[in-house]
């Protein structure tokens, strides 16, 4: 077994310790496999995460093993890995996070074993107002993508008549994410209900196959769960281009909107993807560009007769 490798990546050398260690066991691939994956879509994994607080989910032995949930960046990094301070109000603390601007960045995390990586919806120059709105399209026990297909379906007729341009790919397990660029001025709260007035809307057009309930005891059986809440502060999911911690190393792959008909969550992997992100480039590398105003979203929560109901803290 090769001791370290080095790769050199955005003008720094990052070294790879343990390159050959499996950490994909389904077809064998390696940190250092995992690494060269993470540069195959370099611009775009960097596009997802720039400047963002990022949750690292670090698998040390492989995936196989256990997962470290890790904030605050790993003692003894280089001093050129940048970071954002972030205050947790409810335990009076601070933690200094991964904020990528380069994939030499990236490839160091993958050097601290870091498989997944789950950023903020805010970015570094204000956390407290976030810039992307998520939408979590997340099945109940059983139920099957195509019907998240279908629930997909509605989530766009609904941003086409709000005028919005969602972005899609699948969450790298059995759900779907979309999602939307906005004006970073308002706060989490506000996000997060206007997150809600969308989820409601599309529970009244599919009431079959959409529920927005927050408990899962209260959801229906078959249905999708249209997650709102993701849009809590500090709450985080894997990003585009994240690889997910599964002997496959399943994606969490961008689509088009035209691809999701026949789209199936597994085809998309640490070793399929390189060759996808080749012909395709980077299908959320527009995001910036596509920003949606909340205000027809906040009228709608105000219009609503229910208020809100409010998660329980975690």
């Amino acid at each position: 077994m090769a001791e370290a490798a080095e790769l050199v990546l955005a003008g720094r050398t990052v070294r790879l310790t343990n390159p050959d260690r499996v950490y994909f066991s389904a077809r064998g691939e390696t940190k250092l496999d995992l690494a060269q994956y993470y540069v195959s879509v370099g611009d775009g994994i960097v596009n997802a995460l720039r400047n963002r607080p990022c949750m690292m989910h670090r698998f040390p032995s492989g995936v196989d093993g256990d997962k470290v949930h890790q904030k605050r960046l790993p003692k003894g990094a280089p001093d050129w890995v940048p970071t954002v301070r972030v205050h947790f109000p409810r335990y009076h603390r601070t933690a200094d996070e991964l904020c990528v601007s380069s994939i030499a960045d990236v490839v160091w995390a993958v050097q601290m074993s870091t498989v997944e990586f789950h950023p903020w919806n805010s970015r570094a120059a204000d956390v407290e107002s976030p810039d992307e709105w998520r939408i979590d399209l997340d099945p109940m026990e059983g139920v099957g993508f195509d019907t998240v297909r279908q629930v997909a379906t509605v989530v766009h007729e609904v941003l086409d008549e709000l005028g919005a341009v969602g972005f899609p790919k699948t969450s790298g397990g059995s759900g779907l994410h979309v999602y939307v660029r906005i004006r970073p001025e308002h706060s989490f709260g506000e996000v997060r209900r206007a997150a809600w007035a969308f989820a409601r809307e599309v529970e009244r057009r599919a009431p079959q196959l959409v529920t927005t309930a927050w408990w899962r005891k209260d959801r229906e059986p078959g249905t999708v769960f249209v997650d709102y809440n993701q849009n809590t502060r500090d709450h985080t999911i894997a990003s585009a281009y994240s690889v997910r911690g599964t002997p496959l190393g399943i994606v969490s792959a961008p689509l088009r909107w035209d691809e999701i008909a026949a789209a199936e969550p597994g085809d998309f992997t640490i070793a399929t993807m390189p060759a996808r992100y080749a012909e395709l480039g980077d299908l959320h590398a527009d995001i910036d560009e596509a920003v949606f105003d909340l205000a027809p979203l906040l009228e709608w929560a105000d219009r609503d007769e229910a208020p809100e109901p409010d998660a329980p803290e975690v």
